[in-house]
């Protein structure tokens, strides 16, 4: 075998001559894999794939689960996007974070119950953590048992290390940073385990691992959402012996069922069992299939194709289906019956900078809020199964907020706004937008809604990848610009009323590079009632903030994003995952 490898090494290409054995033949079980769904995708009379469909109901994965099983084997195959890193410190996207559930573990992660994904179970750790009296700091236990794929036990140090290393900014990018903010010290700023230049090396001092199993976390403030962060991919254990820095995602370290065997552009992402996991350490993941094939950079309609065809069986994009038009069939079709609508969470508003004249004045900013039209809006998105109507700052899903009204336009409420702010003929102001297609149509349907009490709105549509970074995320270049309307998407990274408002609305979360808080609001009677919620950890108390938001008419909320999920042909144990859009991979099974 080694000699037949050695001959084959030969003939590779250079990008694959320094791959290990195992790895390369994992990249050629790919390639026979790809060829195997190609193949059968091209059966069946007028290309229709020969799988049998399983039975279900439209829905049955949101309050429960899709064709339960508990049967082990054969593949799943998973479509995707273009994913952004497999190094968990590195990546931004839901969709990825799911992935991420087969080959990492976190102290907590999101529990797989249907209809209960947004609430947080042990993982590595016994419980959800215990914090201190004054909520400064938290303690979490590991429990025994769980190991990398090298056969390394799992411990506090290793948990520690991987947290550290979204302080190298230098290095790790890309990535959340809350436990930047969490746990880094003013004056005396870590700079991550790359620049540890001290001779101890013990790291970051406001994490403590007094042995294997004990983990401290001493905070800058309060944080009842910390267990949330510690569920994020970020803060999952990376062994220090084997980080490569920013090379790392090439071939991550796996503690969770499977190990990333194969990482390959053409061909895919290949995951295999870890041999080395231990179910009886985790209550979380299933891991019934023997292998996990993930095709990237597909399309939306590319991944719809897929799915209906029947050579995928999960889209871990978040995006839901291209087209609905099949979904208005009634000729018996089935696909309805493989169909899993749900809210994502995510929210367009349009937020009113006020350092920009005259957005700097509440009375004009209330005539905007009076003025817009959100069913227009609505029907610009592609009509209810698209968008779901919001006028309070509050995702659907998350438990515990305001009524919404559903507030309709108001032009004489706006009118008056105009007189109040001493502009009765209207003004001009510039709406900065994200240039994509749809956001773009959005933008023009505001500026004619606008114009109807004599707003005079320029459309500036701005780079996509740099819209969010620096564009409206920079506070300077807003007010250089002039931009007195932004219209935003704004989802939290995890599902609690701190995580959606905070960033929105506190004045400290004003960052120069980055910043979400694109009102620039800055009134310290709503950072009061922040800081008073976090401590209530109650929605009665984050309802306070979002009515004090309300009444300052900074942010006009427009629409959540509604997504059908479509469930592949062989899909068992379909759990739609809440926070992540999509199924979870850590329990689905095709068998």
């Amino acid at each position: 075998m080694e000699n037949t490898l050695e001959r084959l090494t030969g003939r590779l290409p250079a990008w694959a001559r320094n791959r290990s054995p195992r790895r390369i033949l994992a990249s050629a079980a790919v390639v026979l894999l790809i060829v195997v769904i190609a193949v059968s995708c091209g059966g069946g009379s007028g290309g229709r794939a020969d799988v049998p469909v399983v039975e279900g109901q439209p829905d049955a994965g949101v309050t429960g689960v899709r064709a339960p099983s508990t049967a082990t084997g054969e593949t799943l195959r998973v479509v995707s996007a273009e994913i952004d890193s497999l190094d968990p410190q590195r990546s931004y996207l839901p969709g990825v974070w799911n992935l991420m559930r087969l080959y990492t573990r976190t102290l907590v992660t999101y529990s797989t119950e249907p209809g209960r994904t947004d609430e947080l179970v042990p993982d590595l750790a016994t419980d959800l953590g215990t914090p201190s009296e004054d909520g400064l700091s938290w303690t979490f236990t590991l429990r025994e048992g769980a190991m990398f794929e090298t056969g390394r036990p799992i411990t506090s140090r290793d948990v520690k290390y991987g947290i550290e290393r979204s302080f190298a900014s230098d290095v790790i990018v890309g990535g959340p940073t809350y436990v930047v903010d969490l746990l880094d010290v003013p004056g005396n700023e870590y700079a991550g385990p790359y620049q540890d230049e001290a001779a101890d090396k013990l790291g970051l001092p406001t994490i403590e691992t007094p042995d294997d199993l004990t983990i401290v976390f001493r905070l800058r403030a309060p944080q009842p959402d910390l267990p949330f962060v510690m569920a994020l991919p970020s803060s999952s254990p990376v062994p220090i012996e084997a980080d490569t820095g920013a090379g790392y995602g090439a071939d991550p370290v796996s503690s969770g069922p499977y190990a990333i065997t194969s990482v390959d552009p053409a061909t895919g992402i290949l995951l295999e069992r870890n041999p080395q996991w231990n179910p009886d350490s985790d209550d979380v993941r299933t891991a019934l299939p023997d292998r996990v094939v993930v095709r990237t950079g597909l399309n939306g309609v590319e991944r719809d194709q897929a799915l209906l065809a029947g050579s995928a069986d999960i889209d871990i994009t978040g995006t839901g289906v291209a087209t609905t038009s099949r979904f208005s069939s009634d000729d018996g079709s089935p696909v309805l019956d493989r169909v899993d609508d749900t809210t994502t969470g995510a929210m367009r508003l349009l937020a009113m900078p006020t350092d920009v004249a005259p957005m700097n004045n509440p009375d004009c900013r209330a005539a905007v809020a009076a003025t817009v039209d959100r069913a227009a809006i609505q029907d610009q998105l592609g009509g209810p199964v698209n968008a779901v109507r919001r006028s309070v700052l509050w995702p659907r899903a998350l438990d515990g907020g305001p009524e919404d009204p559903d507030t309709r336009p108001d032009l004489g409420a706006a009118r008056a706004a105009l007189e109040a702010c001493g502009q009765p003929d209207g003004f001009s102001t510039v709406l900065a937008v994200a240039d994509t297609p749809t956001s773009v149509d959005v933008a023009d349907l505001i500026a004619g809604q606008l114009g109807e009490v004599g707003i005079d709105v320029t459309v500036q549509p701005l780079g996509a990848t740099s819209f969010y970074a620096t564009d409206v995320g920079s506070p300077d270049n807003v007010a250089a610009n002039g931009f007195g309307l932004v219209l935003a998407t704004w989802t939290a990274d995890f599902p609690t009323p701190a995580s959606f408002l905070a960033p929105l609305v506190d004045s400290r979360s004003i960052r120069a590079v980055g910043n979400t808080n694109y009102a620039r609001l800055a009134v310290p009677e709503i950072d009061a009632l922040v800081d008073a919620a976090r401590v209530a950890g109650d929605p009665a108390a984050w309802r306070e903030v979002a009515a004090a938001v309300d009444a300052a008419s900074v942010y006009v909320p427009l629409a959540e994003t509604r997504v059908q999920l479509l469930a592949g042909q062989r899909l068992h144990n379909g759990v739609v995952m809440q926070p992540y859009s999509g199924y979870d991979l850590a329990t689905a099974g095709v068998k």
